[in-house]
């Protein structure tokens, strides 16, 4: 059984007093209350996990994709890019790439070089980049046209992940974790990033899922507990 620190314990203690964790709360109300238990010597990220309502053994509710955030993640991302030729390794580079490379980046990939939070790629690359499925799959890296990471205009893609666009994707379980700002994020821009992600959960539900598709929403600091999100689906006209 987990045994909770004493400052844990005296976070849910806190919160209880400020009205509980259990009962959910309109998404402005449960960032300030995230944001009140905030309190680590270093910048705790603000998370959001969703349970989703999906049979992931049907292939038709594999749910994943991109999305750019309106204020960011607070995150310097590094990324990766693969790409088909001089020009677009010099773009990709100017763009704020930490590395661009072709077949010389991926011996590199291959070999254990992992310095990097997003890997992008050309389609022409992707026969060349498919061999490190071993490698970059399981940690979720695996660039994809379904997550966006895979670009013919590589420079373009690597601003918009180093701007805010986070990919997402749903585990075993049906659940999706995104980072949606930090504790210094002002108030209204974390509400605005996380109403805006839900919505867009709620927009690309697969045609599949019958009933709720987002079953709850939960919201935490990197040290704190979580505090639900209360979330209505609109019903389709």
């Amino acid at each position: 059984m987990k045994t909770r620190s004493k400052r844990y314990k005296a976070l849910v203690a806190a919160a209880d007093k400020a009205g509980g964790l259990r009962t959910p709360k309109e998404v402005a109300a449960a960032v300030a209350l995230v944001k009140s238990m905030a309190k680590a010597k270093f910048t705790e990220s603000i998370d959001l996990a969703i349970c989703l309502n999906l049979d992931t053994k049907k292939a038709d509710q594999q749910f994943r994709g991109s999305f750019a955030l309106p204020n960011g993640t607070g995150r310097d991302v590094r990324v990766l890019a693969f790409v088909d030729d001089g020009d677009k390794i010099a773009a990709a580079t100017a763009a704020g790439a930490v590395k661009a490379g072709g077949e010389d980046l991926v011996k590199e990939v291959e070999a254990g070089f992992m310095d990097f939070d997003v890997a992008i790629s050309t389609p022409k690359m992707m026969r060349l980049v498919g061999k490190l499925g071993k490698v970059l799959g399981p940690r979720g890296l695996m660039p994809s046209p379904k997550s966006g990471t895979v670009a013919d205009d590589i420079a373009a893609a690597v601003k918009e992940f180093k701007g805010g666009k986070i990919e997402f994707r749903s585990d075993a379980a049906g659940n999706v974790h995104v980072r949606v700002g930090t504790a210094k994020f002002d108030d209204a821009k974390l509400a605005e990033n996380i109403s805006a992600f839900l919505t867009h959960v709620a927009d690309h539900r697969p045609s599949t899922v019958k009933g709720a598709f987002i079953k709850s929403v939960t919201l935490a600091s990197t040290m704190s507990p979580g505090v639900r999100i209360a979330f209505v689906e609109q019903k389709e006209a």
